[in-house]
């Protein structure tokens, strides 16, 4: 069943997007701030996101660049503002629709059916094999010689992080930045460290070691080597 995030500080709307998402057969979640929407997306994965652009705690463009740096979800802006800057803004942010209020649900129940089936063909091939491994994106499940792996989701972030930069050096500040920094918490590079070396031991086996560890400058994912 697809699932929605609906980050609306509006409650009655908020329930309403969410009966009717109900209603087309699609699970739905609320979050009534910024705050809430990232402790709800550390835990969750969602297959659309409709997005208030004004929060009690932020901007919802903010919150956009957020998620594109970290997120490969869909999402729908959602507004009181008609304004062609703010259209424009926010479609080049990487939204997929901008709509604005009032709007009638049928409508929005229909947008959010229309993106859904076009990402359904491009998901399709969210899956990746290396050595041993076996990724699926989507549903963030690794497998290793078919066992399943069990990963946090902050270990799961960093090996896509890895594997959609193959043979790339990537720093210590470039994955602090894409994984902690965008939530406002302060990490330091022991903790990374740490989440890189539990990451390393559960998915490394006797052929292949995956992650190498740049002296000085960070880690590369050396695939099969």
């Amino acid at each position: 069943m697809k699932k929605v995030l609906v980050i609306e500080d509006d409650e009655i709307l908020n329930a309403g997007l969410c009966y009717n998402i109900q209603k087309i057969d699609m699970n739905p979640a609320s979050a009534y701030s910024m705050e809430e929407a990232r402790e709800i997306l550390k835990d969750e994965n969602f297959d659309l996101i409709l997005l208030d652009v004004n929060l009690p705690d932020g901007n919802g463009f903010d919150f956009a660049k957020e998620m594109v740096s970290r997120y490969d979800t869909p999402f729908i802006f959602l507004t009181a503002h008609n304004l062609e800057e703010e259209i424009i803004k926010g479609l080049k942010l990487g939204a997929d629709d901008y709509i604005v209020k009032p709007f009638s649900i049928k409508v929005v129940m229909e947008k959010i059916q229309v993106i859904l089936r076009r990402y359904a063909g491009t998901r399709e091939s969210e899956n990746y094999t290396c050595g041993n491994l076996e990724i699926d994106f989507q549903n963030r499940l690794v497998k290793c010689k078919d066992e399943t792996i069990a990963l946090t989701p902050t270990e799961f972030e960093i090996l896509e992080i890895f594997c959609r930069n193959k043979g790339k050096i990537l720093t210590k500040n470039t994955i602090l930045e894409k994984i902690w920094d965008m939530k406002g918490n302060y990490v330091n590079e022991h903790t990374l460290s740490l989440n890189v070396s539990r990451l390393r031991n559960k998915i490394a086996d006797e052929k292949f070691e995956y992650i190498k560890t740049i002296y000085g400058l960070g880690y590369k994912w050396i695939g099969e080597n």
